[in-house]
């Protein structure tokens, strides 16, 4: 209406040419025309008269648009919110397809996406992001700890506070612990997706050391331990991007709801173990799922019924086995070392370095993704466990070390030194297993020289301790340039003032 009056004004008051008043209000030289052409056929001049509203202008110049609008059906936003949600191949055109059907005398398409772009503004930012049904599961530790006090001395730990979101309905899971170390991580991510009762396609952690061994923005460099989990129950972990703070909207919310309503509310109560502290959790937990959303119909409990659960994947009949992932390289007597034990693998990869998956009664050797050797898990240290058809066929000829070899090298060393090598040879089950002990001793000469060892090797054999151990210790003390205990004194030089045994007499 503004420029309707300005096209009057400057055309029978200023006196400007039609194109040059188009120019002056950047408007089509047409639509000038056509306001001009209007104006003169209802006799409208200028000024306006003081009697006329712009509603009486409008009528006069545009007599059609003065009918009341018909009044279209709108879609309702909510529900079309939630079927944008439910599935990936829904989309807003087929959304719109479906309302148009329903209502051949509804908004258009344009019209559609625009209202729902602008009802979607309305909604909080976590709201906002459009995240399909079971697609997402958004995991992080709350910044808030818990104190937990010990009844007895009084101390007081912190207790971390572990928080699960899904992407679609924002159903929360949160539950208390003591340490934020990897086994606590799995255990927790278990626990959140049995209270899910399903599993989601995407699983995705805040860049935690914890499960994210290198927080790379491109290729994130994810923890074995926690890759095996997710991929037991048919998911994959995708870590948020670091100071990418959009990625962590949705977690970041479900985080701070969980402070205010759950943390915020059991501030006042002490606690003296981590039961009691995860009973009142879940006890909060459920209340805050049940709360009605202020600017959507429906709880989270109601919309995780209705869109999340459908759209899990089903969980594995049996849940996933907490275990931790070493390497390992297998020595020269087909042996790895693993937390101070030793476990035989197939000779054949000796020299080769290899996956170990340890769990609380197993230790499973892997090569190229291959199970080769699977062990019960020893208990204390210094065990060797060896399966038989691991030990190749009798000093067969490919094989490159024999315990002649051994004795050899260590003989050129010194003869006690080969001594010692044969006899921890000789005590062995299998002579293969004195391996790594013998190549122990011979290379101390490397660091102490071979006569050195050699005089430790004679000593280590006179006191028995016919080991690695007892000749390293005896050259790091310097023992070995003590005199043994049986051996005679050198003889004393005759001196006149050296008197004697018989001066005593």
């Amino acid at each position: 209406m503004r420029k309707i009056k300005e096209i009057l004004r400057l055309y029978h008051e200023v006196g400007l040419s039609r194109r040059r008043i188009a120019e002056s209000l950047q408007v089509a030289h047409s639509t000038v025309g056509d306001v001009i052409r209007r104006a003169n056929g209802v006799g409208l001049g200028w000024p306006i008269p003081d009697t006329m509203t712009w509603d009486d202008v409008e009528r006069l110049l545009y007599p059609g648009n003065t009918n009341k609008p018909r009044t279209r059906p709108m879609p309702k936003w909510e529900q079309i919110h939630r079927e944008l949600k439910s599935k990936k191949s829904v989309t807003l055109q087929l959304l719109w397809y479906e309302y148009k059907q329903e209502n051949p005398d509804g908004v258009q398409y344009s019209q559609f996406c625009a209202y729902y772009r602008e009802w979607v503004r309305k909604l909080d930012v976590v709201m906002r992001q459009t995240h399909r049904a079971g697609e997402k599961m958004f995991v992080d530790f709350a910044g808030q700890t818990v104190p937990i006090r010990d009844r007895t001395s009084g101390e007081i730990k912190e207790a971390y506070v572990y928080v699960a979101v899904l992407g679609a309905s924002n159903y929360t899971y949160a539950e208390a612990t003591m340490t934020q170390d990897l086994k606590s991580w799995v255990n927790l991510t278990r626990n959140a997706l049995e209270f899910f009762k399903g599993s989601t396609e995407i699983s995705i952690p805040d860049n935690l050391k914890t499960g994210v061994t290198n927080a790379c923005r491109y290729e994130p460099d994810i923890n074995p331990t926690y890759s095996e989990m997710a991929e037991h129950y048919g998911a994959v972990v995708i870590p948020m991007r670091p100071r990418k703070p959009k990625d962590k909207a949705k977690v970041e919310k479900g985080v701070q709801v969980v402070e205010q309503w759950i943390l915020a509310a059991i501030r006042k109560i002490t606690f003296f173990d981590l039961h009691q502290l995860n009973g009142v959790i879940k006890e909060k937990l459920d209340v805050l799922n049940n709360k009605p959303f202020q600017k959507m119909d429906g709880t989270r409990r109601s919309v995780y019924e209705q869109i999340d659960k459908p759209a899990l994947k089903p969980l594995p009949q049996t849940p996933y086995v907490f275990a931790r992932w070493n390497k390992a390289t297998a020595n020269i007597d087909y042996h790895i070392s693993v937390d101070h034990n030793l476990y035989s693998v197939p000779y054949t990869l000796v020299g080769h370095e290899l996956g170990v998956r340890l769990t609380g009664s197993t230790v499973e050797v892997f090569s190229r993704g291959q199970r080769v050797a699977i062990h019960q898990r020893a208990i204390g240290r210094g065990q060797v466990a060896t399966e038989p058809s691991h030990r190749p066929a009798s000093h067969q000829k490919h094989l490159e070390w024999t315990p002649e070899r051994m004795i050899r090298w260590a003989e050129s060393v010194g003869p006690n030194t080969g001594k010692l090598v044969k006899m921890i040879l000789e005590r062995r089950p299998h002579p293969e297993q004195g391996y790594r002990s013998c190549l122990g001793i011979i290379r101390l000469a490397k660091a102490y020289s071979a006569e050195r060892l050699e005089a430790a090797a004679a000593r280590a054999l006179a006191l028995g301790g016919v080991s690695h151990k007892s000749v390293k210790s005896i050259l790091k003390n310097g023992l070995d340039q003590v005199p043994l205990p049986d051996q005679a004194p050198e003889a004393m030089p005759a001196h006149a003032n050296v008197r004697g045994p018989g001066y005593f007499n």
